[in-house]
């Protein structure tokens, strides 16, 4: 339905009540923060596109005529209905400004991400959160499906449609079980050694895997896996029960190297397993809400988790 041009705006509307109330348009134009002259002439316009006079003006003040009193209490309904209005809208944006759903990576879902919304919690208590956890390649296909607001991911670049920003730093070590013969080797591994080595490695389209082979791609590309597991939980006990080296995340070793139930191979310097985590979004988008606030918080602490000298990296080539 189309409403008639003879309805007036509900600014205009809100101001005749103020008159009726008040009993003067100039404590009305007060109240509402305009001036007087620019009350006056909304009067008189509003009195023109409706087509009959609102109110009985004197010196004593102003009061609706007849007519206007029926105006009255009809542009009472219209606002009230409007104000009802308004609050559902605010109430609809709460609620959605209160969820945050992400999708991460393995790496991030389980060493970074933990901190990360306890942070946020700590910021905005009342956000409610859903983390989902798939590969580097599931999480874009996730975030352009809209199916999360935000993505965290692994590999050297922003998947395709995606626009994205680096919120940490990470390292692939390869490690073995101490009983293993590379436990106890002097010499750092060099890149051909590694390619020709059948490796436990995570499925394809896994970050992990995506950076590896193409630190691997000059030196004859990686050989066929010996496992392909799914976690970094599955690549460890793989590692320590002596399935064969492993290349992995640093982040999810840091215990296991210092107890030795693993041990970190020493790599040539020319071998390059450094890779950024990303957070990633629609391109064309902007992260609002407590999308945004999660990426502030990880950008925040970006200095403190970046790695240092891998623990498997030899100075030697």
């Amino acid at each position: 339905m189309t409403l008639s041009p003879r309805v007036p705006e509900l600014g205009a509307l809100e101001l005749l009540l103020a008159v009726a109330r008040l009993g003067s348009v100039g404590r009305a134009a007060a109240e509402l923060g305009v001036s007087q002259p620019t009350a006056s002439a909304r009067i008189k316009g509003m009195e023109r596109q409706i087509g009959v006079p609102l109110l009985d003006r004197s010196p004593r003040g102003s009061r609706p005529t007849e007519a206007g009193r029926l105006v009255v209490e009809w542009a009472r309904q219209v606002l009230e209905a409007a104000q009802a209005l308004d609050a559902g809208i605010d109430a609809l944006r709460e609620r959605r400004d209160a969820r945050l759903t992400v999708v991460a990576s393995l790496t991030v879902a389980e060493y970074l991400m933990p901190g990360w919304l306890l942070a946020l919690h700590e910021a905005s208590p009342g956000t409610a959160v859903t983390l989902r956890t798939a590969n580097s390649a599931d999480v874009a296909g996730h975030v352009l499906a809209g199916d999360a607001d935000l993505g965290f991911v692994e590999g050297p670049s922003t998947p395709a449609g995606l626009a994205g920003a680096v919120v940490a730093a990470d390292r692939l070590v390869v490690v073995v079980a101490p009983g293993h013969r590379w436990a106890r080797r002097r010499s750092p591994l060099a890149g051909e050694e590694l390619a020709a080595t059948p490796l436990v490695l995570r499925e394809p389209g896994s970050g992990t895997r995506e950076v590896l082979e193409a630190a691997l791609a000059p030196f004859g590309g990686a050989a066929r896996p010996r496992l392909e597991l799914a976690s970094s939980t599955a690549l460890k006990a793989a590692a320590m029960t002596g399935a064969g080296p492993v290349c992995l995340s640093e982040l999810a070793v840091v215990e296991e190297l210092a107890t030795r139930r693993l041990v970190a191979v020493p790599l040539v310097e020319g071998l390059d397993l450094r890779r950024p985590l990303r957070a990633v979004w629609p391109a064309g988008q902007r992260p609002s809400g407590p999308a945004r606030e999660l990426l502030t918080l990880t950008r925040r602490g970006r200095a403190t988790r970046s790695p240092g000298r891998s623990p498997g990296r030899s100075s030697k080539s």
